[in-house]
């Protein structure tokens, strides 16, 4: 499994409201295979009034994706491209696009800066 928290995926099957859209991974369950993703697949849930929650109502709330309708998304090339590991000369392994050989791991670090 090549999709980690924080990564962006865009969705690539299922609800065609969700379809095309992009967003940043908020939790992976490795053992079900699915991942929340923010602001797709949203759902509605009633809540009883309780001390957590002192007004109750309707919440929404993301819902999980299946992995298998999601790809990770590389803005340098604007289009999903899976993810594969490659091990560099001095034996660290890091995550690539495959699409254009960019690492995953810079990414992140630009975007954070």
């Amino acid at each position: 499994m090549n999709i980690r928290k924080g990564d962006i995926v865009q969705v690539i099957a299922g609800d065609s409201r969700y379809h095309g859209k992009h967003g940043k991974v908020l939790s992976v369950d490795k053992r079900k295979g699915r991942v929340l993703i923010e602001g797709v697949n949203i759902r509605k849930k009633h809540m009883k009034p309780s001390s957590k929650n002192q007004q109750g109502g309707i919440i929404e709330r993301e819902a999980p994706v299946h992995l298998s309708n999601v790809m990770p998304w590389c803005e340098s090339a604007g289009k999903p491209s899976p993810i594969v590991r490659k091990t560099l000369k001095d034996g660290s392994r890091v995550r690539v696009y495959k699409i254009n050989g960019e690492t995953v791991k810079e990414k992140e670090r630009e975007r954070r800066s």
